[in-house]
């Protein structure tokens, strides 16, 4: 657990644990449940309060290891949950219901009569049923402790008092909700929810964030003031909450984005930098023109006073970013090397970009890729998951129209005609009885990873990449078919261990863009970093960097960076091309979150902006710019 002086807490206005990982949080967390369930009296019942989300999962699998372990039994609990779309049936695959019976009822001895989680059939009676749910937690004595991660289905607007009732899902809430349900056309329009009131009257709350994509909304509900439009800042109103958050989490916490302000700093390199360039956007003042004043009014006097003035100050930062830029990400031959962020030698290098869908590549670092290309390294693209899911269904029925056609055309095809038209007729059945949100065929996940595949292999020879350096891995952790997927496994590393050892890359580019909302992308990484630890021995590994990139849903912090790759007008142009061969993810992307733009647009948007604050920051001024950050393993790279 990260310790942090009271005084340094004096903007949060609730109790708030910082953990490195939400592993970490998890086993206490799990610790607390486990605690209360045990020391309840024989005869009691402990009523606790499910929340049906991804982020719960951690703390539901140390639950479940402990039951395993004897350590806790569920016969005295009484269970809860805090939301459910509304009409849903409990057995579809997005029920909350659903969700909590299989992380946590199948896998414990909890009594099914003590099972009173909301059920969302259709019926006249709504009104009724709600009031009924609410006299179901009074009659059990109250919730004694409600774990949850969000405010159920409590969208901004709604009051402090409010109790059970069915809410109409706002835009965002069904399009965050679009991935599960494979398209936002098929989300509910309904929720049945516990209120707001309903849960400040639990006994205990634990409040559980994990990642960058929660930072804003950790800082509104601890910080901000309390309003009805950030439903989770009346949750600073309960007299007994612990909200429990990653250090990713945690990243616009005052104490951790601006420790200056709240107290004395150990003043590291990285802080140095994050506090002047603080600095600079807050006064609107390039590095070099910061004066002693500034610091000295903005409560950054102790900084400049270690720094023998800002003089020296600003040239060491003002230096330091500008050593960062480079025009060669794979280093440049015969040059000067001790001020660029890569190696001059070996060249040309081996490299291997890892993408976790078949468009991350291109849509993160598409530049930098057409660079390394154009400079003439050995570059393998590797896809690690087929990202079938992501494909609209009539993105099938195009490629199979085409494929009938085809046979039309070519003689020597027209025996294959008749056997294509009967698997086209199937597919078309399959697809027109399919429920929304269920899982494709396995014959139409295969159509739709081919698309990918084809879309993938086109943008790689757009780039100029040969087709012997284009990887498919297709990580079993994926293809389940559904949103969910398996467990990272032996056999995904293994598939990434193979692949690193066949190229003994040089440079290994990796997507560190781990607030992708679905995932993927941590665990890809995850699969990654495996491999390469278990690698870390073979004799070519002392010779490889590692540097990861971030993609479609946020950037690296610029006193993060290490590695910033100018784009000119022209290149970006081939970026945004690159990213056009993949049509099937064009103009509306299956699962786009709640960012309405194309993911090329927020790709040169972003690209763009990071060019602009580094022109602020006084650096020369590009179109655009891509940024990567260098992955640190127990050893020197």
């Amino acid at each position: 657990m990260i310790q942090n002086s009271d005084y340094s807490k004096r903007f949060e206005k609730m109790p708030v644990e910082i953990y490195k990982n939400s592993a970490e949080a998890a086993k206490v967390i799990a610790q607390e449940i486990i605690d209360l369930i045990n020391y309840t009296p024989e005869k009691s019942k402990c009523a606790i309060c499910f929340d049906a989300t991804s982020a719960s999962i951690p703390v539901y699998e140390k639950i479940v290891e402990a039951y395993n372990n004897h350590l806790v039994s569920f016969k005295n609990v009484i269970a809860f949950s805090m939301s459910e779309y509304y009409p849903l049936d409990r057995q579809e695959l997005q029920s909350h219901y659903r969700f909590l019976k299989e992380y946590i009822f199948d896998q414990v001895d909890i009594l099914p009569e003590n099972i009173k989680c909301l059920e969302s059939t259709r019926r006249d009676n709504i009104k009724e049923y709600c009031d009924s749910y609410e006299k179901a937690i009074f009659d059990a004595g109250g919730i004694d402790l409600l774990i949850t991660s969000n405010m159920a289905f409590n969208q901004p607007g709604t009051q402090s008092n409010s109790l059970t009732r069915v809410v109409t899902l706002n835009h965002s809430s069904r399009m965050s909700a679009a991935s599960d349900f494979f398209g936002v056309e098929y989300v509910p329009m309904n929720a049945l929810t516990i209120g707001i009131g309903t849960m400040l009257k639990s006994k205990k709350i634990i409040c559980l964030a994990w990642g960058e994509s929660g930072a804003t909304r950790v800082k509104n509900m601890v910080e901000g003031a309390v309003s009805d439009q950030i439903p989770s800042s009346f949750l600073q109103n309960h007299n007994n909450i612990c909200l429990h958050i990653d250090s990713s989490a945690s990243a616009e916490l005052t104490r951790i984005k601006t420790p200056w302000l709240v107290g004395e700093c150990e003043w590291t390199d990285y802080l140095k930098k994050k506090a002047v360039f603080w600095l600079c956007q807050k006064l609107d003042k390039p590095i070099l023109k910061l004066t002693n004043r500034d610091y000295n009014d903005n409560q950054l006097g102790d900084l400049v006073t270690s720094s023998n003035g800002s003089n020296a100050l600003n040239i060491k930062i003002f230096n330091d970013l500008q050593h960062t830029i480079s025009g060669w990400p794979g280093g440049k031959p015969n040059a000067d090397d001790s001020t660029r962020p890569e190696r001059a030698t070996p060249f040309p290098k081996r490299v291997i970009v890892f993408s976790p869908h078949p468009d991350d590549d291109v849509i993160s670092m598409g530049g930098t890729v057409a660079r390394l290309s154009e400079q003439g390294h050995e570059l393998h693209m590797a896809y690690e998951t087929s990202g079938n899911i992501a494909v609209f269904d009539h993105e099938v029925i195009k490629y199979l129209d085409t494929f009938e056609d085809t046979c039309k055309i070519y003689p020597s095809l027209a025996d294959k005609e008749a056997e294509l038209h009967k698997i086209y007729k199937k597919v078309v059945e399959d697809l027109s009885h399919k429920h929304p949100g269920v899982p494709d065929t396995k014959e139409v996940r295969e159509i739709k990873s081919a698309i990918r595949r084809g879309e993938a292999s086109l943008a790689c020879r757009y780039l100029g990449i040969p087709e012997e350096r284009i990887h498919f891995l297709n990580l079993p952790f994926y293809e389940t078919g559904g949103v969910k997927k398996k467990p990272l496994s032996q056999a995904d590393v293994d598939i990434v261990k193979k692949l690193i050892m066949d190229v003994k890359p040089h440079q290994i580019f990796a997507a560190g863009d781990l607030t992708d909302p679905h995932g993927t992308h941590r665990v890809c990484f995850e699969a990654v970093v495996g491999a390469l630890e278990q690698l870390s021995n073979e004799p070519w590994f002392k010779d490889c960097r590692v540097w990861m990139y971030r993609g479609a849903w946020q950037e690296w912090d610029v006193a993060e960076e290490e590695m910033a790759v100018p784009l000119s007008p022209e290149e970006v142009t081939i970026k945004r091309e690159a990213i056009f061969r993949h049509q099937s993810q064009k103009d509306r992307p299956l699962f786009p979150g709640t960012d309405k733009r194309e993911f090329w647009l927020r790709a040169e948007e972003r690209n763009h902006n990071t060019a602009v604050l580094f022109d602020k920051l006084g650096m020369a001024e590009y179109q655009a710019i891509e940024l990567f950050v260098k992955y640190k393993f127990d050893r020197k790279f």
